[in-house]
């Protein structure tokens, strides 16, 4: 599965140059760019995501698992999805970039109650700054952050400072792999 996940991740998600071209959030330049949603919100690659989280987690033993709109979205629905399929129930979330001004102010959309043990997603780790805003906001609303997995590790220092939130993490995908996939691909 895996496997597969990076190559539909390479064909629909990664894009490189030899330059650094692409302008990441942090301002910096890159040489490579991945923005996972074509790959997390196709048929195939949904599935997948799925059940690499859902086997990521599936001994923690939490209710809930989600992460900043809009990138662990789809992550989180396709492992909740998946884990009904198991028969081992987790709830998906979503955590909101801002505070809406109307009706009940919270950071978490989802049936998530305080006290719940849960995951947090992302679908890429470069620092780790928005990982760690959401762990920040799902602790706010009183939900016990007791792992993190990330879909693509840009192996850049994030994994490191998420640590220091929350010391259990995994990484699905890391760049390595998927510039080694990317690079077979087009034979370079």
């Amino acid at each position: 599965m895996k496997n597969e996940l990076i190559r539909i991740l390479c064909e629909k998600s990664f894009q490189y140059s030899d330059k650094p071209i692409f302008k990441l959030v942090s301002g910096k330049m890159s040489s490579f760019y991945v923005n996972c949603k074509p790959a997390t919100l196709s048929p195939r690659g949904m599935y997948l995501t799925g059940h690499l989280i859902f086997d990521a987690l599936k001994d923690c033993k939490v209710q809930g698992v989600g992460g900043l709109t809009f990138g662990a979205d789809p992550m989180a629905i396709a492992t909740a999805f998946v884990s009904e399929i198991r028969k081992a129930p987790i709830k998906a979330f979503s955590i909101r970039k801002e505070k809406k001004d109307h009706g009940i102010s919270h950071w978490i959309e989802g049936d998530m109650r305080p006290g719940e043990k849960i995951v947090i997603l992302d679908d890429v780790a470069t620092t780790g700054i928005s990982t760690i805003k959401a762990i920040e906001r799902a602790q706010s609303e009183g939900l016990q952050v007791v792992k993190v997995v990330i879909l693509v590790d840009r192996q850049e220092g994030g994994l490191e400072n998420i640590q220091q939130h929350v010391s259990d993490i995994t990484a699905i995908i890391t760049k390595e792999e998927l510039l080694s996939e990317y690079l077979r691909l087009k034979n370079i």
